[in-house]
């Protein structure tokens, strides 16, 4: 019994070798894998999430500021038209100027 079990420690120390290896690699070739992802996504050129975030940031302010613009705009709009309606009623209201009296003619 004790050459069997002599022989079962030797396999499992072997596959605990084995275990650990493989782990081993693992690591290995996850940090290869990631860093030809890496080297990959920078000669692609991309924007980081942050430098993302930040421009995303600059549009919807920019955006706000043109809604807001344009509703002023039409405001503005809005009272040129109403304050050109009552100058065309007045010009419309004035009595035409009478012709002059006809003068008589010199001896």
């Amino acid at each position: 019994m004790q050459t069997n079990n002599r022989l079962l420690d030797d396999l499992a120390k072997v596959a605990n070798g084995a275990v650990s290896t493989l782990v081993g690699v693992k690591s290995e070739v996850e940090a290869s894998i990631r860093q030809q992802l890496e080297r990959l996504l920078v000669d692609m050129d991309l924007v980081t999430r942050d430098e993302f975030e930040a421009i995303r940031e600059v549009a919807v302010t920019a955006r706000a500021e043109q809604e807001r613009l344009q509703t002023r705009i039409a405001a503005l709009e809005a009272t040129l038209a109403n304050q050109a309606k009552p100058n065309a009623r007045t010009r419309a209201s004035k009595p035409k100027a009478k012709p002059a009296a006809a003068k008589p003619a010199k001896k």
